[in-house]
C-alpha cells in the first residue's frame, strides 16, 4: 500500500470511529430522554420517578468521584499490561475504550479492538497488540471472576443477605471452576500445540497460551499497578452503592456485589451502552437478592446513567485530543520466551 492509500485508509477508519461514536452519543441522548418520559408517563414507575429526584445530590456527586476513579483505574491498568506505551498516549487510549464501550455497542471485546486500531495506526505491532489486549481483557475479567467467587463464598459463610445456597454458593462455584480451567489452559494448549502443524491454529493456540501465562504473571507478581485492576470494578460497584445511598438504602454488601456481577452477564448481548438489557437483568437480580423493587430501580438507572456518561464523556475528549498525536510511536516489549508453549 502506497503512502497516500494509507493516509487515506487511515482518514476512512477515523472518520467511521467518530461518526460510530456521534450515533452512540446519539443513541444515549434518545435513551434517556424516553426513560424520563417512561417514569413521568407511566403509573407504575411514578414511585421510581419520585426517588430518583429526590435523591440526596451529595451522594449522587460522591457517585459521580467514584466512577472518574473507576476510569483512572483503568487507565492504570491499561498502562500496566502496555508496558513501554507512552504514559500520555496511552491513557488516551484507554479513555477512548472507555469512550467506545459506553456508547457504542461493542462490549468489552469489542472495545479493546478499538484500541488496538489506535495504537496500530501509531506504529505497534498489530500482533503484539492482539496479544497485550487478549492479556488485559483476561486480567480484568480475572478480578470480576475472583469477586464473584469471594462475594459468593462470603454470603454462604455468614454475611447479611439471602440464605439461600442457589444465590451464593452456586455462583462461588461457577466462578472456582471458570478460575480452575483458565489455569490449566496453558498446560492442555502445550499438549495441543505439539500435535498440530505449523499454521494458523498453532499461532493462535500459541498466542493464547502465552497471553494466559502472562496474566498469571501479572496477577502473581505483587505490583502496585494491580490496584488499577481491583479499582476499576470495585470503583464501579461503589457507583451503584453510593446511588443506594443517595435513594436512602444501604444494602448488605455481598448481596449487590453478586448482583451487580451476574447482572452484567448481559452485557454481550450487543445494545448500545447496556441500555433496557443491563438495566432489566441487573434489576432483576437486585430484586431477587431481597432488594426492593423501587429502590433498586432507581439505583440501578441513576448508576447505569452516570456509569455511562462519566466514561463516554471523557473518553470522547480524549479520542479528540489522540487525533492530534497520530504520529507519536507505540512500541511495546517483546513477551518473555517463557510464556510460549514448550516445544516437545
Amino acid at each position: 500500500m502506497s503512502s497516500a492509500e494509507q493516509a487515506q485508509s487511515e482518514q476512512v477508519d477515523a472518520s467511521k470511529a467518530r461518526r460510530s461514536l456521534r450515533n452512540g452519543f446519539i443513541t444515549l441522548v434518545l435513551a434517556l430522554a424516553l426513560v424520563v418520559g417512561l417514569l413521568l408517563a407511566v403509573p407504575g414507575l411514578k414511585g421510581v420517578a419520585t426517588t430518583v429526584s429526590n435523591m440526596k445530590t451529595q451522594w449522587v456527586l460522591v457517585a459521580v468521584l467514584l466512577e472518574v476513579l473507576s476510569c483512572g483505574s483503568y487507565v492504570v491498568a491499561f498502562l500496566q499490561v502496555f508496558e513501554r506505551a507512552p504514559r500520555r498516549v496511552g491513557a488516551r487510549v484507554a479513555l477512548s475504550e472507555e469512550a467506545f464501550g459506553a456508547a457504542v455497542s461493542l462490549g468489552g471485546v469489542g472495545s479493546l479492538a478499538v484500541g488496538a486500531w489506535l495504537m496500530v495506526e501509531r506504529g505497534a505491532s498489530g500482533r503484539r497488540i492482539a496479544e497485550r489486549s487478549a492479556v488485559l481483557f483476561l486480567y480484568t475479567s480475572a478480578i470480576n471472576v475472583i469477586t464473584l467467587i469471594l462475594a459468593g463464598l462470603g454470603l454462604f459463610l455468614g454475611l447479611p443477605g439471602p440464605s439461600n445456597p442457589l444465590l451464593s454458593i452456586v455462583p462461588a462455584a461457577v466462578g472456582a471452576i471458570v478460575l480452575v480451567l483458565f489455569l490449566l489452559l496453558p498446560r492442555y494448549v502445550d499438549r495441543i500445540v505439539r500435535r498440530v502443524a505449523p499454521g494458523r491454529l498453532h499461532t493462535f493456540l500459541t498466542e493464547t497460551a502465552a497471553s494466559v501465562r502472562d496474566t498469571e504473571r501479572l496477577m502473581s507478581h505483587p505490583d502496585w499497578r494491580m490496584l488499577g485492576a481491583i479499582g476499576y470494578l470495585w470503583f464501579d460497584i461503589a457507583v451503584l452503592f453510593a446511588c443506594f445511598a443517595a435513594a436512602g438504602q444501604t444494602p448488605p454488601l455481598a448481596p449487590v456485589v453478586l448482583a451487580y456481577q451476574i447482572g452484567y452477564l448481559s452485557n454481550f448481548i450487543p445494545v448500545p451502552g447496556g441500555i433496557g438489557v443491563l438495566d432489566g437483568s441487573m434489576i432483576g437480580m437486585l430484586v431477587l437478592y431481597g432488594l426492593g423493587g423501587t429502590v433498586a430501580t432507581a439505583a440501578t438507572l441513576a448508576y447505569h446513567a452516570i456509569s455511562l456518561w462519566v466514561p463516554a464523556v471523557w473518553g470522547t475528549i480524549a479520542f479528540i485530543l489522540l487525533q492530534k498525536t497520530k504520529r507519536q510511536p507505540i512500541v511495546l516489549r517483546s513477551p518473555p520466551e517463557e510464556l510460549r508453549p514448550r516445544p516437545r
